[in-house]
């Protein structure tokens, strides 16, 4: 039994209607994520993907892997693509204080604000396996953080399904407006290395575009 929701349901969007699932719109617009990079070889790798559709997407960086390999996280910004925090060692809410939770996210986004060329008062954040606890929401949206959801989850960190499902699962679920969500990460990769070039294929050949969070 899958413990997820691959198309997040309505209920819960309407449950949680202070975090943002999606952005409906009419022009076919859509936004890919890519969350726990940025990972040597992998990060770069869906860089070059993007790059040749000329697409662009967010990335929600850990902290920690910001520190390792920064020249990375820089070459996510100087393409054209958003960056979010993912708290700095990739915390499970539902198993952390709100404390230890708000001070990690804090530090990962002391690293992003030191990495990147450019001054933002914008903050996004999506929780690590999405499990945030109320007080955990609750503080960051009073410091400004936006928090992102998804609305369609391709599932590429499942390795009981086939490449054929994890498309399937992207490609049958997303709609205008919808916010997709990927990894950028060892984990991942193999299911990536077939599922991403197909979506960005399919995006093109249904005249969708891209934008970032």
């Amino acid at each position: 039994m899958k413990l997820y929701w691959v198309k997040t349901n309505k209920l819960i969007k309407t449950l949680f209607s202070k975090w943002i699932w999606d952005i409906p719109n009419t022009k076919k617009v859509v936004y890919l994520t890519f969350d726990d990079g940025p990972t040597p070889e992998v990060t770069s790798w869906v860089l070059d993907e993007l790059n040749k559709y000329n697409f662009k997407a967010t990335f929600f960086c850990i902290g920690d892997n910001i520190r390792k390999y920064p020249v990375i996280f820089k070459k996510i910004i100087s393409e054209g693509h958003a960056v979010g925090n993912h708290t700095f060692n990739h915390l499970n809410g539902w198993k952390t204080s709100t404390q230890n939770y708000i001070d990690n996210t804090e530090l990962c986004q002391e690293i992003i604000d030191e990495n990147r060329n450019y001054n933002s008062d914008s903050k996004i954040f999506r929780p690590p396996y999405g499990k945030i606890k109320t007080a955990q929401s609750r503080a960051l949206l009073k410091m400004g953080y936006k928090i992102i959801m998804w609305d369609v989850l391709s599932a590429d960190f499942d390795e009981k399904i086939s490449n054929e499902e994890c498309l399937n699962n992207v490609i049958m679920n997303l709609q205008p407006g919808s916010i997709i969500v990927f990894h950028d990460s060892i984990k991942a990769f193999e299911k990536l290395k077939y599922v991403l070039p197909a979506t960005l294929q399919y995006l093109q050949d249904n005249n969708y575009e891209t934008k970032v969070l």
